[in-house]
C-alpha cells in the first residue's frame, strides 16, 4: 500500500474523537475510551501488517540508498546509547548485588547468587529496562521527526515524488531499531553481569570469579538465549512501529505533536508489559 493510502486509512479515524463535543456522562467517556482503545489497536495493527508487507516485497529494492539510512538508525539506536548504557549497566549491578547479597548473607546462600542475577537481569530486567531506555532516547525523536515531517508536509512530497514514505522513512527504522535494542540489551546485561560481581567483590562476598561465572552458566539454558534474542527484537520492532505509526500514520499539526509522542510512549511501554507477561509464562511452562 502506498503512503498516501495509508495515511487515508487512518485519518477518518482519528477524527471522529477529535470533532465530537465533550462527553455528558461517565459511561459515554468510558464507551469513547473502548473505542478509542479498539481503533487505536485497529491502526497499529494495520500499520504492522503494511510495514511487514513493505518489508518482504521490497527488502532488496534501493539497497544503495536503504543501507545507509539502516546503518544511520543503527548507530542511533546502538552506538550513540553505549555511554549511558555501562553507566546504567554498573549501577543496576550494584542494585541487585546489593540487595541480593543481603539476603544471602542472612541465609548462608551465596550459592544461589548467579541464579539470581540470570533471572532478574537476563530474564527480566535488562531486556525491559533496555526497551524502555531506547524507546525514551529513540523512540520519542521517532515520533517528533516523523510528525513533523507529516505536518509539514515532507511526507505529501514524497508520495508526490512516487517514493513510497513506508518504504523509505518507517523500514530503515523498523530494522535499525530491532538489531540496535538486541545489541544493546546483551551490551547491558553483560555489563550488569560484570558490575555484579565486582561490587560482590567489593563487599568481600566469598565467591571466587570461577565460581561466579559457573554459576551463571549453570542458571543460563539455551532457551534463555533464544528468547533473549526473540524479546529484545519484538521491543525494537515494537517501539519502531508504535513510534512511526503515530508520526505518520495519522494527520498532525505541529501543537499536537507532544500529545502523539505521550501516547506513543504510554502504548509501547503498555505493549512491552504484556509482551514480558507472556515470554514469563513461556519461561513457565517449560
Amino acid at each position: 500500500m502506498e503512503g498516501g493510502k495509508l495515511t487515508g486509512v487512518f485519518e477518518s479515524h482519528t477524527q471522529i474523537f477529535r470533532r465530537a463535543p465533550l462527553p455528558k456522562s461517565y459511561t459515554e467517556m468510558m464507551a469513547r475510551k473502548v473505542f478509542r482503545f479498539i481503533l487505536t489497536v485497529q491502526g497499529l495493527g494495520a500499520f504492522t501488517l503494511i510495514t511487514l508487507g513493505v518489508i518482504l516485497k521490497k527488502f532488496y529494492f534501493a539497497r544503495r540508498v536503504m543501507r545507509p539510512l539502516i546503518r544511520r538508525e543503527m548507530v542511533r539506536a546502538g552506538l550513540k546509547l553505549m555511554p549511558m548504557f555501562a553507566f546504567l549497566a554498573g549501577a543496576l549491578g550494584f542494585l541487585v548485588v546489593g540487595e541480593a547479597v543481603a539476603w544471602l548473607t542472612r541465609l548462608g546462600a551465596f550459592g544461589y547468587l548467579g541464579t539470581i542475577m540470570v533471572v532478574t537481569v537476563v530474564r527480566e530486567l535488562g531486556p525491559l529496562l533496555a526497551a524502555v531506555l531506547v524507546l525514551a532516547r529513540v523512540g520519542t525523536a521517532n515520533v517528533i521527526e516523523l510528525a513533523t515531517a507529516r505536518a509539514l508536509g515532507e511526507v505529501e512530497a514524497l508520495e508526490v515524488l512516487g517514493i513510497d514514505p513506508v518504504h523509505y522513512l518507517v523500514v530503515p527504522r523498523v530494522i535499525g531499531l530491532a538489531l540496535g535494542t538486541f545489541s544493546l540489551t546483551v551490551f547491558f546485561i553483560l555489563g550488569v553481569l560484570a558490575s555484579g560481581y565486582l561490587w560482590a567483590f567489593l563487599q568481600d562476598v566469598p565467591v571466587t570469579p570461577g565460581d561466579y561465572f559457573q554459576q551463571l552458566a549453570g542458571a543460563l539454558s539455551g532457551l534463555d538465549f533464544a528468547l533473549l534474542a526473540l524479546k529484545t527484537v519484538i521491543f525494537g520492532f515494537t517501539i519502531a512501529v508504535v513510534t512511526c505509526y503515530h508520526g505518520l500514520a495519522q494527520p498532525l499539526r505541529l501543537d499536537e505533536i507532544s500529545r502523539a509522542t505521550v501516547r506513543a510512549v504510554a502504548q509501547s511501554i503498555m505493549i512491552f508489559a504484556v509482551l514480558d507477561v507472556l515470554f514469563i509464562m513461556v519461561y513457565l511452562l517449560t
